[in-house]
């Protein structure tokens, strides 16, 4: 009977909880709508701008995941990814409120019903679509990779890991490389105790700095070549690349050699007994990962493919990344995938974010398009360090498409390079600051870069005592702040 009575209790707080929290999301939707059907979607009707405070949605949601997660009372209902999936419906849902009610239509489309689809089909067909199925691909095909093995510990050891894993990055991209190689550097930092730097180290240059030289490497990339950037453009930011990541290799190297040291003598000769080379397994995924490679630089919709006549149809990059999905699935060794604590959670997490995200960054957008150049950003160092800085405690891929607006609507005087978008140009040197911007910075917290959280809690599962979220931030503090201060001056005066 008690049973039961606590059971029940819980069942109502438990719903009461969530009935609070789809109120505040109400709460703040539900104005906005009134406000669209009290002043006929109030806005500046010479330029149809939409009004500023449908943004709200926007970074209402961004707010929700950089802060739920952090608030005792509210992380039990944020890990749930249903929660997180309601929550962007309905602010997803209040934007496209908007757009049915307000007086002038959507790129083009007439007002009403037409300017929402064709929002859908823009936000959900063409980006959100190929955005998840490029991640899905390279989420699952790495997971079925594993390279087991229990190497020395030595600080050169951890160096040359951290060093393969910064140029494996832009490759498999920083999901995909921070699940391969994060276990085989923890197993063969067992033995020792100081272990808490290697993986925030790892976190700086696998997770993050290492994904920019190709749209494969990190979300906000393949956004920009969705948009219509390059697909080998991101091989000319390799200078700020070698620099940050030899600066941060050195600066480890260092760090480590003096850990060591603090080592005692019975966990370093634990360390020299426990010794095996390190193995792949299921290495038939690497052919797989590189077709994915081949498959986002070469098949383009409305493009011929090179040396030929033959033009893609829509989708038809995302139908052979499905099918190399499948092969994956199909060809990997059974069992590998359970050795690995492979998991589908985390993607079904970053695909129920941002549905919500592709639908309430529309208006941000827009408005961006028409008055970006009124925001005072005007240098790439400006781009750097606001899209920098926003990627520090947002989600870096729709910030990098919102300061990607705002560059866009900047004039260019007679004569200078541009690189050609789908929509308008873009200068080359505010396309790398905002580049460089949203992949460096994203390391500066826990929340900055999906693989940040999730290499957080594999350590935390090998026992590795993680420094908590601001604990984390005096690292990035320490050691990053200072190299994108020097990275600003040289490559963004």
């Amino acid at each position: 009977m008690i049973g039961n009575v606590r059971d029940l209790f819980l069942v109502r707080t438990c719903v009461r909880r969530i009935g609070v929290a789809v109120l505040l999301v109400l709460g703040t939707a539900v104005p906005c709508v009134a406000a669209s059907l009290a002043t006929g979607a109030e806005a500046d009707r010479s330029t149809f701008v939409p009004g500023l405070h449908w943004s709200a949605p926007f970074a209402l949601l961004l707010l929700a995941i950089a802060v739920l997660p952090l608030v005792p009372v509210a992380h039990h209902w944020w890990e749930k990814n249903a929660f997180k999936l309601a929550v962007g419906v309905v602010l997803g849902g209040a934007v496209l409120v908007h757009y049915a009610l307000r007086g002038y239509g959507y790129q083009g489309h007439e007002p009403g019903r037409e300017s929402v689809l064709a929002v859908l089909e823009h936000a959900l067909i063409g980006d959100y679509l190929p955005f998840m199925v490029l991640l899905s691909s390279l989420y699952v095909i790495a997971g079925g990779l594993q390279l087991r093995g229990d190497l020395r510990a030595f600080p050169w050891v951890n160096t040359a890991f951290l060093a393969f894993g910064a140029l494996a990055a832009s490759f498999v991209g920083t999901t995909g490389a921070s699940m391969v190689l994060i276990r085989p550097l923890l197993q063969t930092n067992r033995e020792r105790r100081h272990v808490r730097h290697t993986v925030v180290f790892f976190i700086f240059l696998v997770s993050n700095i290492g994904g920019c030289l190709l749209p494969t490497g990190d979300p906000p990339l393949f956004l920009g070549y969705l948009a219509g950037v390059p697909f080998l453009w991101t091989l000319g930011l390799y200078a700020p690349w070698l620099f940050s990541v030899a600066v941060l290799l050195a600066v480890y190297f260092v760090w480590d050699t003096l850990a060591y040291r603090r080592e005692t003598l019975a966990d370093i000769a634990s360390d020299i007994r426990h010794v095996s080379p390190l193995r792949l397994h299921g290495g038939i995924n690497l052919i797989w990962l590189l077709a994915v490679v081949l498959a986002v630089a070469l098949i383009h919709p409305g493009r011929p493919l090179p040396g030929t006549d033959i033009t893609p149809v829509e989708f038809a990059r995302e139908g052979v990344l499905l099918g190399l999905l499948v092969l994956s699935l199909l060809t990997t060794p059974r069992g590998l995938r359970k050795e690995t604590e492979y998991s589908n959670a985390a993607i079904i997490e970053v695909a129920c974010l941002f549905l919500g995200i592709f639908l309430t960054m529309q208006v941000p957008i827009e408005i961006l398009q028409a008055k970006g150049a009124g925001l005072g950003l005007t240098t790439p160092a400006h781009f750097f360090w606001a899209a920098g800085t926003l990627s520090s405690v947002l989600d870096n891929a729709p910030t990098y498409v919102v300061f990607l607006e705002a560059a866009k609507s900047l004039p260019v005087s007679g004569g200078a390079a541009l690189v050609d978008l789908t929509q308008g140009a873009v200068r080359p040197d505010l396309l790398a600051a905002i580049s460089l911007g949203a992949v460096f910075m994203g390391a500066n917290t826990y929340i900055g870069n999906a693989p940040n959280m999730m290499v957080k809690l594999i350590a935390e599962q090998r026992r590795v005592a993680m420094p908590s979220f601001f604990g984390y931030m005096l690292y990035s503090g320490a050691v990053l702040i200072p190299l994108f201060g020097v990275v600003s001056l040289v490559f963004f005066r």
